[in-house]
């Protein structure tokens, strides 16, 4: 199928690594629709749209909002070919385990794991009907390695890896399912609020921006990746391979 034929979703697509994929999703020729939280982000993307750029505001934690959403989709568009699962909560700092309060742990995995399982679950009927449908979910290397007080934030990573794994083997060979997990992405719009001796410290020489994962996610939706499923691809400059020693 030729990209100019692929309609796709990209949740959290405002801002950040979410804008960067869609921007690239558009870019290689398809169409894009933007489900978005946040209502002046979504205004200012569907002000923007170019014919091949639409937004929604959307709340994936809802599954309300997630099933109209979908249906609205399928009416403006009457096809969808893939989704990616990128919204979420993106800061991982927390209080103590021992302060972090249910309330504040159900709103992290409600946002960042079971939006996910909605916006599949909702896109399922659409996806099955494409010659080939394919789901890409963004991680973290959270979900593989921590710092203190993370614990809401690694709980939902890890599970978004498990669950995609576990997707893969539920939809196929129909449907495609593989999962993306960053490393230090700079999403700052200046791209130079990091120090020199915070890219040095990558093996690559520098952190990762915004358009590394977008162009991961780009050949994992392709008819290139039609082999691969069920795998977690982490981006992160080589930072999970590399022993650090105290000096």
């Amino acid at each position: 199928m030729k990209p100019s034929e692929r309609v796709s979703i990209v949740t959290g697509g405002g801002h950040g690594i979410g804008r960067a994929i869609a921007d690239r999703l558009v870019a290689d020729g398809g169409r894009v629709v933007v489900f978005e939280r946040d209502a002046a982000r979504s205004a200012e993307l569907q002000h923007s749209a170019n014919g091949r750029l639409d937004a929604l505001k959307v709340d994936v934690s809802s599954e309300a909002e997630v099933r109209r959403a979908m249906h609205e989709v399928a009416e403006r568009h009457g096809r969808l070919h893939a989704l990616v699962n990128n919204a979420g909560i993106a800061d991982p700092n927390g209080p103590p385990i021992d302060e972090l309060s249910l309330e504040q742990w159900h709103r992290v995995l409600e946002t960042n794991l079971t939006g996910m399982f909605l916006c599949v679950k909702h896109a399922l009927p659409a996806l099955r009907r494409a010659t080939a449908g394919a789901i890409v979910n963004i991680a973290s290397t959270r979900a593989l390695q921590s710092e203190p007080n993370t614990e809401a934030y690694a709980a939902s990573k890890g599970g978004i890896v498990a669950l995609t794994h576990a997707l893969a083997m539920s939809l196929g060979p129909k449907i495609r399912v593989n999962v993306v997990s960053p490393g230090w992405i700079d999403t700052s719009d200046e791209r130079n609020g990091l120090r020199e001796e915070d890219h040095a410290q990558h093996p690559v020489g520098r952190a990762g921006v915004p358009e590394d994962i977008a162009a991961l996610v780009s050949f994992l939706l392709s008819d290139q990746a039609g082999f691969i499923t069920g795998q977690n691809f982490i981006a992160d400059g080589g930072m999970t391979r590399k022993m650090i020693y105290a000096e």
